[in-house]
């Protein structure tokens, strides 16, 4: 299990140079939600995969966001995102209204009932990468794969150390030849059980996983809500339950959660070994654990790196035999 080499204490914008250094960057989307479990309803959430990417990414390495926006979007909601080492300079603001998605969630939190999408100024966004120096990490959130594949076309692949991507079933359903395209050009793959085995038409984990490393990532990772994640490095495998919790609030961006506290950790350490992608699966796990607490970003702006490690060292005592 990971050290304090894997965090960075008392990382904040203020005291971190992040813009052309952050070694980590993330497109995705920056969204005004509505939710509503059984335990209450927000009807003005900050979220979006980006949103919840950057700011546990933020808690180990500067992270630079690359999303799009419209003129609706709170300035305050800007100053949570500064509160981490988030770079904004791809952060667009165009005409129009910000992403919106307005979900549901009965007794099984593991499923969310989509309401409503509303794709707004999402529908314009053409991303245009400016970076003075390219991140070496890359992390292509849940957006529609042909942005994803728009954007691997701007990077230069020499300089790049580490790319891994998330999906759902409508880009598996609807945009799967561009999925493919993109799969055949990353490193790792970050997917739910049921969009594992939608992807590959196979109902067993296992072999569902072989078979997305044939579509090319090396590293593939399948999150199974509270049941843990699996994750499958070349011809290795590790296996870790989910953080237990008595109380799970809203598991909105939970997965995106991960994706950030897995990724701010690779890209911290520099290390790509099958130990520290194990380590960096544990952080991801343990970052997500707190998501789930409060609505939206909440939990998350209460966390330091102490209450990661004190909750990774329980982690550690229970998953030991």
């Amino acid at each position: 299990m990971p050290g304090r080499e894997h965090f960075a204490p008392g990382l904040t914008a203020e005291n971190c140079k992040m813009s052309e250094a952050a070694k980590l960057a993330v497109i995705g989307t920056v969204a005004i939600d509505q939710v509503e479990t059984p335990f209450g309803k927000r009807e003005r959430v900050f979220g979006g995969s980006a949103s919840y990417f950057s700011y546990a990414a933020g808690l180990f390495t500067p992270v630079a966001l690359v999303a799009v926006v419209g003129e609706d979007f709170p300035e305050e909601y800007r100053g949570i995102l500064a509160e981490r080492p988030v770079d904004m300079t791809h952060l667009k603001t165009l005409p129009g209204k910000t992403f919106c998605w307005k979900g549901q969630y009965g007794n099984d939190l593991n499923t969310a009932k989509t309401l409503e999408t509303q794709l707004n100024v999402l529908l314009k966004f053409k991303p245009e990468l400016t970076f003075k120096t390219q991140p070496k990490y890359v992390f292509l959130a849940n957006i529609d794969p042909a942005l994803q594949l728009d954007v691997l076309n701007q990077l230069d692949r020499r300089k790049l150390k580490y790319v891994a991507c998330d999906t759902m079933n409508f880009w598996i359903e609807n945009k799967r030849a561009e999925l493919l395209k993109v799969l055949a050009r990353i490193d790792c793959v970050v997917l739910n059980d049921g969009e594992a085995r939608q992807l590959t038409q196979e109902p067993n984990l296992i072999r569902a996983a072989q078979k997305v490393r044939a579509m090319g990532p090396g590293h593939v990772i399948i999150k199974k809500g509270e049941h843990g994640v699996l994750l499958f490095y070349n011809h290795e495998f590790f296996a870790l339950p989910a953080y237990p919790l008595e109380n799970v609030f809203d598991p909105t961006g939970a997965g995106d959660t991960f994706a950030g506290g897995l990724m701010g950790s690779l890209a911290a350490s520099g290390d790509l070994s099958f130990a520290s992608m194990k380590r960096s699966v544990a952080l991801g796990q343990i970052v997500a654990s707190h998501t789930v607490e409060d609505f939206g970003l909440e939990a998350l702006r209460r966390i330091s790196q102490d209450n990661i490690r004190e909750r990774l060292e329980i982690f550690k005592r229970f998953c030991s035999f």
